[in-house]
């Protein structure tokens, strides 16, 4: 499964940020968008990608990167064309994704940044759904004690 945690959104910054490195205070960032870096600070309400749901009507909320690959398995690995603007259409596309999302508490800022932040993800090849391939353990010849 893709590693989520080291990408960051920043309440008031467009786009995502990649965790570079730890700083005294915070950390430091690079934008995906431009590649410039700068120090984020804690009171800058960082988020991990890692750590963002989707609301469901289920028990438990979607984990971001179930929806980003639910999303890259309707696309055959491509960026999600162009949805468009109107609420209904964004409401109904984000339907097509993910059945039970709440339509309550699921605002269209929602589903925009959800379609942003995986184009941005998608065009820095930045998605990706292998799976880890666990070590095989060596096949023995020996019997099991009788």
């Amino acid at each position: 499964m893709m590693e989520l945690k080291e990408i960051l959104a920043i309440s008031g910054k467009g786009g995502l940020f990649k965790m570079v490195s730890q700083a005294k205070k915070g950390v430091i960032v690079e934008s995906l968008t431009d590649g410039k870096r700068f120090p984020a600070f804690l009171h800058d309400k960082l988020s991990s990608l890692e750590e963002i749901s989707i609301f469901t009507t289920g028990e438990e909320d979607k984990p971001l990167k179930d929806v980003f690959k639910a999303i890259f398995e309707k696309y055959d690995g491509g960026q999600i064309p162009e949805v468009g603007s109107d609420s209904t259409k964004l409401r109904s596309w984000f339907e097509g994704i993910l059945p039970e999302f709440d339509k309550e508490r699921v605002y269209v800022s929602d589903i925009k940044k959800v379609i942003i932040w995986y184009n941005q993800l998608h065009e820095k090849n930045l998605l990706d759904f292998t799976e880890p391939v666990e070590a095989e353990k060596p096949a023995t010849d020996e019997k099991p004690a009788e």
